[in-house]
């Protein structure tokens, strides 16, 4: 099994969770859009910046996938504020790097298919950047070469649940904030 694999199955619940959450915005909804856009600002900005040199220096192409600026262009168009970034997750090492990079590459799978619930005119460039097709590839090429050995794929699972963590409470406390009923 490829280190993508393991990563995927050992977050399976994490990445469950986070999907409940967020499924409780109505993207539909302009003002709910504004609030799915709000949490994720808060986690994704922290993340994306606490990666910015050592992904660079790991991927090389770093830059040309960061999508912090997109979410914050999208929430200036909706007439919002991005929130203040909340603390990221410590990133020990290049495998936990990889690992909190993984979840944000992974959620442009989503994006697409969210793009298609929002009302007509809303702003997307967030959910609609899809970046370059062999960037995936690329990617999982890292992911096999860095993650071979058991610790460093251990240190990509824990910072793969850090980051997702860190999204589940963005989300949570957007919700919390317009008292959105949670289980």
């Amino acid at each position: 099994m490829n280190a993508r694999a393991r990563l995927r199955d050992a977050t399976r619940p994490q990445h469950d969770v986070v999907d409940e959450v967020y499924s409780r915005f109505d993207l539909s909804d302009a003002d709910d859009y504004g609030r799915f856009l709000t949490a994720q600002s808060a986690c994704f900005t922290a993340v994306e910046t606490a990666l910015a040199d050592r992904a660079q220096a790991l991927l090389g192409d770093w830059t040309a996938r960061t999508r912090a600026h997109l979410l914050a262009a999208d929430l200036a168009a909706l007439g919002l504020t991005p929130p203040a970034p909340i603390p990221a997750p410590a990133f020990a090492d290049d495998a936990a790097v990889l690992g909190a990079v993984y979840v944000l590459e992974g959620s442009r799978f989503g994006g697409g298919v969210l793009a298609k619930r929002l009302p007509p005119g809303a702003p997307s460039n967030f959910l609609k950047a899809g970046g370059e097709p062999n960037a995936w590839r690329s990617f999982i090429t890292s992911l096999d070469l860095h993650l071979a050995e058991d610790a460093a794929l251990t240190s990509a699972i824990s910072a793969a649940k850090a980051v997702f963590q860190c999204f589940e409470t963005t989300g949570r406390h957007e919700l919390e904030r317009w008292h959105v009923g949670l289980v």
